[in-house]
């Protein structure tokens, strides 16, 4: 979706010293990067390549490659055999914890407005979403794909120039602990949980427990932040308590009659659907050009979340009609073989059961000539733990 938003060219995003100031690392050279990457393969010219250690990979091993490929300079914890003399490169002693220290940097010195998205499900359709609206009201830095972990959040905040205007960042996590971390990182102005539901029953006993790690999230609100929340979830209640207890703001989004944010009037087509929103005494029409309940809740988050970073939230819904799913998450193609046309929807990037049943929705108001049919490609849904067979069973 958002590979049509015009990111500005950043002249100098790091220079040699102030890498090095961050990090406490040791500079041989002066060099400025106008990117960040930790992986070889995507190194643009310009780029800053961090040499990540693990316990299955060295990006040691590619630091010449790296260099070759036009990056500006490597962050290393030692020298890999092979490379040439003079070299520009920043040594020190964990390149993991520079990856951070980096992060903390860039968003340190950031005077943007930032919006961090969690959730169980949603949080890249809602992310990409909120930074394709921010775009036409002024400049925006965001994370990629979905870089949401240990080493996603920092690297997207490395990648933060100091003059945007925001910064929208999705945080993920598995395990309880893990938002804590992310969150206090990003500092954001704006956190906003999409929904909590049946996922990542593995690590976790109930859903209540899942609520109380996403809740996690508000743990870094600057003071005066804000918490979007799903007010038709289950979840809600523990979320809002968690909100009140940093003594964050919140706002609410959803169909229920409480919601700040109130679904009033929907009507769902095959390929589109038209949404009523009423907010704050003021009623927003919008058409939103992709199918599903759930984009509708992703387009309420979305809104509630602009409107919290002080953004024009009327011209944000004039221009909901221009978005579009991220790869992964619906996208339709149409495709021709053996003399058949058909549809193909791509909602495969994950799969829980949510999800799951939000995808066949869509599927079922796809309109099919009289001698068509709509079939269902289904692949495992994981991390389910004990109640794997039985939420499967249930699909079926």
């Amino acid at each position: 979706m958002c590979d049509n938003v015009v990111i500005p060219p950043v002249d100098s995003l790091w220079k040699a010293v102030d890498v090095a100031n961050a990090t406490g690392g040791r500079v041989g050279s002066d060099w400025h990067a106008t990117g960040v990457s930790i992986d070889s393969r995507t190194i643009r010219s310009g780029d800053l390549f961090i040499a990540l250690r693990g316990p299955n990979f060295d990006g040691h091993d590619y630091v010449i490659d790296a260099l070759g490929r036009g990056a500006s300079a490597s962050l290393i914890s030692y020298k890999p055999k092979g490379l040439k003399k003079g070299a520009p490169l920043l040594e020190v002693k964990d390149t993991f914890a520079g990856l951070n220290q980096l992060g903390i940097a860039g968003r340190t010195r950031s005077k943007g407005r930032i919006i961090a998205v969690t959730g169980s499900v949603g949080k890249t359709s809602v992310k990409e979403t909120i930074a394709k609206l921010l775009s036409r009201q002024g400049s925006v830095s965001f994370s990629l794909g979905s870089l949401n972990n240990q080493y996603g959040v920092p690297l997207s905040l490395s990648r933060l120039p100091e003059g945007s205007e925001f910064g929208v960042f999705e945080l993920g996590m598995n395990h309880a602990g893990e938002l804590t971390n992310l969150s206090l990182m990003v500092r954001p102005l704006v956190a906003v949980v999409t929904t909590v539901e049946i996922a990542h029953l593995e690590n976790f006993e109930s859903l209540e427990d899942i609520a109380r790690a996403k809740a996690e999230v508000f743990g870094g609100l600057q003071n005066g932040g804000v918490a979007i929340l799903n007010r038709d979830n289950l979840g809600f209640g523990i979320l809002k308590n968690t909100a009140d207890s940093v003594g964050a703001d919140f706002l609410t989004f959803g169909s229920h009659k409480d919601a700040d944010f109130k679904l009033t009037s929907f009507t769902l087509g095959p390929e589109s659907s038209k949404v009523q929103v009423r907010f704050d005494g003021a009623e927003l029409n919008y058409k939103l050009n992709i199918p599903g309940y759930h984009w509708i809740q992703n387009s309420l988050a979305a809104l509630a979340a602009i409107h919290s970073v002080g953004a024009d939230v009327f011209e944000a819904a004039r221009s909901v009609a221009s978005i579009s799913p991220p790869k992964g998450r619906g996208l339709r193609h149409h495709v021709r073989a053996n003399n058949f046309d058909f549809e193909l929807i791509d909602d495969s990037y994950n799969a829980n059961p949510v999800s799951i049943v939000a995808a066949l929705k869509v599927l079922s108001r796809v309109r099919i000539s009289s001698a068509g049919r709509r079939l269902a490609v289904l692949g495992d849904m994981l991390e389910l733990g004990c109640e794997s067979r039985a939420l499967h069973l249930k699909i079926a």
